[in-house]
């Protein structure tokens, strides 16, 4: 089994030690993986807005969160 699946079953299982342990690795997990995927919808030109609607939050929140780590690869006429 791959990591990630072993922590899903983990989280789903009935040992609640395990289970909140594998919760917090998960979530760690996808915030690594949500930052990736940010960082390469920007390197692509995506907007903040664009990314906002795939993640179904804000723009704000997702601007909040991300802003800075990339360069910005959108012009500067307002678009991004």
């Amino acid at each position: 089994m791959t990591e990630a699946t072993e922590l899903a079953r983990a989280a789903g299982g009935t040992d609640v030690r395990e289970g909140l342990r594998a919760v917090v690795a998960l979530r760690k997990l996808l915030e690594t993986l949500e930052a990736l995927q940010v960082g390469n919808a920007r390197r692509q030109g995506w907007s903040w807005q664009e990314i906002a609607d795939a993640l179904g939050v804000s723009r704000q929140a997702v601007h909040k969160k991300y802003a800075g780590r990339w360069p910005d690869t959108r012009d500067r006429r307002g678009r991004g």
